[in-house]
């Protein structure tokens, strides 16, 4: 019989932080640009166009002895029902026995991993003096990108909210952020420790609705988008010199959040090269032939590990494309399953 450990959204929300969270991508981000992970391709099916969608990711990673996968769905009715918008799970299998080991809860290691990958990419490629943020996209993902982003970048006094949706949204989003803040990320530190102190600084700046968004965009020293967008809403145009974007919306073929002028000026990094190419922010660009793969200047991991430079002046234009590695979730999955086979926590069962 193969015993399984299930560990539950209660469960990763308990013991699973942004910090941890970052670790884990980070090392995902190196493995990758140092090829020892294999992505297969995705495999995604629309129910309802606009209303229900799906998708699965997965992965073998030998480093870390495991493959696996992972499925989530969208139901945009669900918050109707009073239900999670947003579901699925993750299944770790034993790379040297094809055993399985865990299920985990999807929605929220997604949330935390993409956060985290997105914070990230601004850690290696803004300008250190950056000061305020635009965020836009009010969406179940716009917490973990600013929890992240705040926790990873000093400096950061103001961050404007803007939703392509709604203006109500995005007073909403910023009538309860602070509060989503230190509830959802925060206490999962230990209180009074240097980080929790730290962080309860961070988290304490202003956070201010926007209308206009090319006013937004003008200001703007870093800009993160994380919607599900097939227009673009972001101009060549209106960006100042300096200006550092993470694009997190795009993860799939036809979607589009900023002008494909963008990626003739900028400096671009990405997550995967070939997976981000074919269904990232720059899949258009690259269609429309105003920018090509060959273009890329590499793999964020290899910013990471000090392979090559990011930003290489202040007044340049740099652009993170993520689209999302199925091996983020898979190694952050496992790094939850040895916490909690050392703490004990979640359910084991045997199949």
């Amino acid at each position: 019989m193969n015993k399984i450990r299930v560990i539950s959204k209660k469960d990763i929300e308990t013991h699973l932080n942004m910090l941890d969270a970052v670790r884990a991508v980070e090392e995902t981000y190196i493995l990758n640009a140092e090829k020892e992970i294999v992505l297969f391709d995705t495999v995604f099916y629309d129910f309802e166009e606009g209303k229900a969608d799906m998708d699965i990711k997965s992965g073998t990673i030998d480093k870390a002895g495991i493959f696996g996968f992972k499925l989530m769905s969208w139901f945009g009715d669900n918050a109707q029902k009073g239900m999670d918008t947003l579901v699925g799970n993750i299944m770790l299998y034993d790379r040297k026995t094809g055993s399985p080991i865990a299920l985990l809860d999807g929605a929220s290691i997604t949330g935390m991993r993409t956060g985290a990958a997105g914070g990230i990419g601004t850690k290696y490629l803004a300008r250190q003096d950056s000061t305020e943020i635009l965020m836009v996209g009010a969406g179940n993902q716009a917490p973990y990108q600013i929890a992240a982003h705040l926790m990873l970048m000093d400096g950061i006094k103001r961050v404007n909210i803007y939703d392509a949706m709604s203006y109500d949204s995005a007073v909403k989003f910023c009538e309860t952020i602070k509060e989503r803040l230190f509830n959802d990320f925060l206490s999962r530190f230990a209180n009074g420790s240097d980080l929790y102190n730290e962080l309860t600084k961070k988290y304490d700046i202003v956070f201010n609705p926007v209308s206009d968004i090319e006013s937004a965009v003008k200001n703007a020293d870093i800009i993160i988008t994380a919607t599900p967008s097939r227009e673009p809403m972001i101009m060549k145009e209106w960006l100042k010199p300096g200006t550092h974007l993470t694009c997190m919306g795009a993860d799939m073929v036809g979607k589009q959040e900023i002008d494909e002028n963008i990626f003739a000026v900028a400096r671009v990094f990405a997550d995967d090269i070939e997976k981000t190419s074919k269904t990232g922010e720059m899949e258009i660009p690259i269609k429309k032939g105003v920018f090509s793969k060959d273009d890329i200047i590499c793999e964020i991991g290899k910013v990471i590990n000090g392979e090559n430079p990011g930003r290489l002046s202040e007044s340049e234009i740099t652009l993170f494309d993520a689209s999302g590695l199925a091996a983020q979730d898979l190694i952050t999955a496992k790094e939850l399953l040895s916490k909690a086979n050392q703490d004990n926590f979640g359910v084991v069962i045997e199949l």
